[in-house]
């Protein structure tokens, strides 16, 4: 996600205006869009097809804030081809597509599920044909996992806006039968990712809405009950999340961008405490692949006036920082500003997104699991969230 805290960049909608705005859209345009108009995809061969457990995987472009440029592209490990904004052609009844900043994408049994910040809802697919199956409309929505038949979505509840009195936000519980919210619980300020362990949801709150008084807390939801139990204290500005094998929840803490650097903290499940704080670990995303942490940073530092990208490999068993550059060969220094990260958890390997500039389209780079370039391709604009599917997408028709 762009962060608004970040980038400086105000959006300001009362929920009155979003009805009215989502009224203005449906007047102005008919139901479907004419033929001419529907944008086919582009696909490019980018390397030799190869057969596995996985078949592809979808990435979704984030797309400027306010441009309603969120995309969704896909790969196929068959037969070698990235394909590029794969949604309109496959949904022409979808007048507004994708819509505003795509901030998450994750798969649910035979559902994908794409959550759309500034849009306001998390759009369902279908994962074998990525056609329109539901809505669910959930404000300021950031984050989704699954757990026993149900979806858990983030949400910073109020308007998409910097504000020293930002509301609390919540987690909505919603029925992946019905697609319906039936319930939320409050947790902290401006909540971002979550992990499920043992019958408990953890939310990280950031509390960016409100900087300088960042969040620093982990919120603990007891999903029996579907209420916080409790407030773990953490570092301040949480955003991501990971869990590894041996119970621990690794979180990133972005720091406040002047004197209090990004971080990377480990909590214990068992005790809900922070058991350990890996200070020369700066962390804007991570990816899990067995015992190995991959961590990109993308920090900013405004007395500096100067951007600082890592690249860090961990093992999670030992909380040792392995090396300071999982990439091996050049590519690093043709990445602009690392933004996303996947590893196939079958082949291993790596997978790295550029957003450059956030406004043009990005850089998709793939790497072997020792590190070297194997292939990249440009993308949407900032492409950002990447889920693997064992289902093969079928071919539009």
């Amino acid at each position: 996600m762009i962060d608004i805290q970040n980038k400086q960049q105000v959006v300001t909608l009362l929920p009155k205006q979003w009805l009215m705005a989502a009224l203005l859209v449906l007047c102005a345009v008919s139901s479907c869009r004419k033929e001419e108009e529907i944008i086919p995809p582009t696909n490019t061969p980018v390397t030799e097809g190869e057969t596995g457990p996985v078949a592809g995987f979808f990435l979704l472009n984030e797309g400027n804030m306010g441009s309603n440029k969120a995309t969704l592209d896909y790969f196929d490990y068959e037969t070698g081809i990235y394909s590029k904004n794969i949604y309109p052609s496959r949904n022409p009844n979808v007048v507004r597509e994708l819509g505003d900043v795509g901030n998450d994408i994750q798969i649910y049994g035979s559902k994908l599920y794409a959550v759309i910040n500034v849009s306001h809802l998390v759009e369902v697919m279908d994962v074998a044909t990525a056609r329109h199956v539901a809505t669910i409309s959930i404000p300021n929505c950031r984050y989704i996992t699954f757990d026993k038949g149900y979806a858990y979505v983030s949400s910073y509840a109020g308007p998409v806006a910097i504000d020293p009195n930002a509301r609390l936000g919540y987690v909505a519980k919603v029925d992946t039968a019905t697609f319906r919210v039936l319930d939320t619980c409050v947790v902290g300020y401006q909540p971002e990712e979550m992990i499920i362990k043992d019958n408990k949801l953890y939310v990280a709150n950031s509390g960016g809405y409100r900087k300088p008084n960042y969040d620093n807390t982990v919120s603990v939801i007891n999903l029996t009950t579907f209420r916080e139990e409790k407030k773990i204290v953490v570092g301040i500005n949480l955003h991501r999340m990971t869990l590894d094998a041996y119970g621990a929840i690794w979180v990133s803490s972005r720091g406040d961008q002047y004197y209090i650097p990004s971080k990377t903290y480990v909590l214990d499940t068992r005790t809900d405490n922070v058991s350990a704080v890996l200070a020369q670990l700066p962390n804007s995303n991570m990816a899990l692949c067995g015992d190995s942490l991959y961590v990109c940073s993308s920090e900013w530092n405004y007395p500096e006036n100067r951007y600082t990208l890592a690249y860090a490999l961990v093992d999670v068993k030992t909380r040792r920082i392995l090396a300071h550059h999982f990439i091996t060969d050049d590519t690093e220094q043709r990445i602009e500003r690392p933004y996303g990260i996947a590893v196939n958890p079958e082949t291993k390997e790596i997978f790295v997104t550029d957003a450059k500039g956030y406004i043009t389209p990005g850089t998709l780079y793939c790497f072997t699991s020792d590190g070297k370039k194997k292939w990249e391709v440009t993308t949407g604009d900032i492409p950002a969230h990447i889920v693997f599917t064992r289902q093969k997408l079928t071919i539009n028709n």
